[in-house]
């Protein structure tokens, strides 16, 4: 007995050892994590259980058959982080560089079929050359059979894609169709031709940081959600998103302890909207002091600054953060911005987490590029995300709402439960410049007069109370108080059930 326990310690020793100690410390040298180190941080220390330790590839092509490392490239298993269950797989690159055969690829179904059916997060940390060449068909067979899962868990459990190391070819999609996606600063990248074939193609000449580095995908591209400094601010950092996720879409998000009263006025947001309706102002400020001690877990915040998405905490419970920036463009939706939105409120209507939007919106930027690029249909991804949504739908208008910009916003009319006003907000068609310039263009030669139809529309119209009025605005608060009205509107709204008709799944405009 004594000998199969040595045995096994053994073959568990070889196993932990992965591609031998000289690529561990090749890996090293690059300022990388090994597969199992990066596992150690992001999981509670102990709680990992591993799958398929021993399992090997069945390639004999190439003589591979002489070279039959335990775990095949692939750490898999489950964990818990701060008590709560994940699955995880981690990309071992000192196993042939990482490369997904048809094993390596069955290990990775293997977890992702019991988070599907046991209702619990998955966790890809991605380190890999890509498809194994010696293997042919069967890997890229393995990685549509990834594919197919990330497709059936979507809208099922949280999937968090973490690129570590490089990721081309077919392995950029099983990220990309993963709920949340993030990348390491200069140690990693993503793309699906390589610079070698750009050149040979295109005649195009791009290192790989630029063609898919960290920068690449969280500023322009918009791949990437955020972008960490290094391996260890990254699991710290998935550690802090998992926290705010529910596990599955049938179980609430998290209800955390905290120390901040939901009653808690700010008076300094009194003074937050300038007194001149064209100077901007940070809307982060406002968010932040709503949140629960000031905690907000930002998504996206390098692509598309003029608008904000991110998870903050009321009353200890998740709720996802949709708020125009007036700092950038001046708060305009436009392409980026909707899309980015869009993406975000469907994920949140996915797993019951509930939605406050922050409106200070003058419209949607205007111009050819807009235009030819099809902001049309990609303002209508927003509109139809927020219609769509039923889960909890709370709405405060700070400054500006004009025109179709306003109906996208989460309005009363796209079934928005509650929503608010502050004093300074100006609900309406459009500007009264632009509004004078329409309705009284035979006097715009008159600079008096013009003026003076400029101020009687801004009396009018550039206030909370004509939609107040109509029952479009449930309430004009006053900006201090903006925590505990909402904090008591989600209080109100733990209960919400709403139905929609059947349908097979929606056909939003893509």
């Amino acid at each position: 007995m004594k000998d199969i326990l040595q045995q096994l310690d053994g073959r568990r020793q070889i196993a932990r050892l992965g591609g031998g100690q000289r690529r561990i410390d090749a890996q090293h040298g690059r300022g990388k994590l090994t597969a199992r180190e990066r596992l150690e941080l992001l999981l509670d220390e102990g709680s990992f259980e591993e799958y398929d330790t021993f399992v090997t590839h069945r390639c004999v092509d190439f003589d591979m058959q002489k070279d039959k490392p335990y775990g095949d490239g692939v750490v898999t298993g489950w964990g818990t982080i701060n008590g709560r269950q994940v699955y995880v797989f981690s990309q071992d690159f000192t196993v042939m560089g990482g490369s997904v055969s048809e094993t390596h690829a069955a290990k990775i179904c293997k977890i992702m079929d019991m988070a599907i059916q046991n209702g619990a997060p998955v966790i890809g940390l991605n380190d890999s050359g890509g498809a194994r060449i010696q293997e042919g068909v069967a890997s890229l067979a393995a990685y549509g059979e990834v594919f197919h899962r990330n497709i059936t868990a979507s809208g099922v459990v949280p999937q968090i894609s973490v690129i570590m190391g490089p990721c081309a070819g077919g392995a950029v999609y099983s990220p990309a169709m993963t709920d949340f996606i993030f990348m390491v600063k200069d140690t990693s990248y993503m793309f699906v031709t390589g610079p070698d074939v750009v050149k040979t193609v295109t005649n195009e000449v791009v290192s790989a940081e630029d063609l898919g580095g960290a920068v690449t995908h969280t500023r322009k591209s918009s791949v990437a959600d955020a972008a960490f400094e290094n391996d260890v601010e990254a699991m710290i950092e998935v550690r802090r998103l998992v926290d705010f996720l529910p596990l599955n879409n049938r179980e609430a998000p998290p209800k955390r302890p905290f120390f901040d009263d939901p009653a808690r006025l700010e008076p300094s947001l009194d003074t937050l909207v300038p007194d001149n309706p064209n100077a901007p102002y940070d809307m982060k400020e406002l968010i932040l002091k709503v949140a629960d001690e000031g905690d907000f877990y930002e998504i996206q915040a390098e692509f598309a600054k003029n608008i904000i998405t991110g998870f903050i905490r009321l009353e200890g419970r998740s709720v996802g953060v949709v708020a125009n920036q007036p700092m950038v463009l001046a708060g305009c939706l436009d392409i980026d911005s909707s899309r980015k939105a869009a993406r975000f409120v469907r994920f949140c209507d996915a797993f019951e987490i509930p939605i406050l939007t922050f409106v200070d919106v003058p419209g949607f930027l205007p111009g050819t590029s807009q235009e030819y690029g099809g902001v049309i249909k990609h303002g209508a991804k927003l509109l139809y995300a927020y219609g769509e949504a039923t889960v909890p739908k709370v709405t405060v208008i700070t400054r500006k709402a004009y025109g179709g910009a306003y109906v996208v916003m989460a309005s009363k009319h796209l079934r928005a439960d509650f929503n608010y006003a502050w004093p300074t907000a100006e609900v309406a068609v459009m500007g009264a410049k632009g509004a004078v310039e329409i309705l009284y263009r035979s006097e715009l030669g008159d600079v008096e007069k013009t003026a003076a139809r400029t101020k009687e529309y801004e009396d009018r119209f550039a206030n909370p109370f004509v939609a107040a009025e109509k029952g479009f605005i449930d309430e004009v608060i006053m900006p201090h108080s903006t925590r505990k009205r909402v904090a008591r509107a989600f209080a109100a709204l733990r209960n919400k059930k709403q139905t929609v008709p059947w349908k097979k799944h929606d056909n939003i405009p893509l």
